[in-house]
């Protein structure tokens, strides 16, 4: 929940010539709330960045008052769609099985579905991390055919690295990711991010590692000089 539209303006003013010698193989996504989405779209029409949302409701419409459809934000030009991100699985009472109705809705409506999966600091310190990915993972793509899985996009977020500092060592996180890959047949080709205090410091440790595809990144994305130096540092 940051930036209204005119910061949103002005994020983009600043993002947009630092990225713009990067090289064209780098898929950039930006997730803006929803008030900024039809500023984001008209700002990133015919550039090379994809446009993204942070959740959507499972249902095309209804009686759900506040909600967003997957119909809503295709005709903005959205493409990407975060779900199952431990915020709202923390504080909106998402479920696994919400998740995966979300899934298949994204799918079904031609949205690529970011689906979040990580273990919190007492399910970690208990020796639970992999059994909580794996099932977050199989829960969230139950029912989804294993041709579609290279149409979606896995984030390891370690919930108790969120926002901390206290990020996942990296040769840790990509043997979880390994983990994540391995769990469901099809994941092969499947990009897996990496999220939880990913920064321009940090982040080329983590991306030259086979497992790590990328980035979900929160805090280190708002300042828009310092985004697109993590994404030269990914590249490096």
């Amino acid at each position: 929940m940051h930036k209204t539209a005119s910061e949103t303006a002005a994020f983009f003013d600043a993002f947009l010539p630092a990225i713009a010698g990067l090289p064209q193989e780098i898929e950039i996504v930006i997730a803006p709330p929803f008030t900024s989405i039809p500023l984001a779209a008209t700002r990133l029409s015919g550039t090379r960045i994809r446009l993204g949302a942070q959740t959507m409701h499972w249902e095309l419409q209804g009686a759900f008052t506040g909600e967003i459809s997957a119909p809503m934000l295709r005709e903005l030009g959205v493409t990407h769609v975060i779900l199952g991100h431990s915020e709202r699985r923390a504080y909106c009472d998402e479920t696994d099985r919400t998740v995966n109705l979300k899934v298949h809705t994204a799918l079904r409506e031609g949205l690529t579905p970011i689906v979040a999966v990580g273990e919190t600091s007492s399910e970690r310190s208990a020796g639970s991390t992999d059994e909580r990915v794996v099932s977050q993972t199989r829960a969230a793509f139950a029912g989804v055919p294993r041709d579609e899985l290279p149409r979606v996009a896995i984030a390891y977020e370690p919930i108790w690295a969120i926002g901390t500092g206290a990020n996942c060592d990296a040769a840790d996180a990509d043997r979880v990711m390994a983990t994540i890959r391995g769990c469901i047949e099809g994941l092969d080709d499947t990009p897996i991010l990496y999220g939880g205090s990913m920064n321009a410091g940090n982040v080329a440790a983590y991306a030259a590692l086979p497992n790590i595809n990328g980035g979900l990144v929160g805090g280190a994305s708002l300042d828009p000089i310092g985004f697109a130096t993590l994404i030269a540092g990914a590249r490096r």
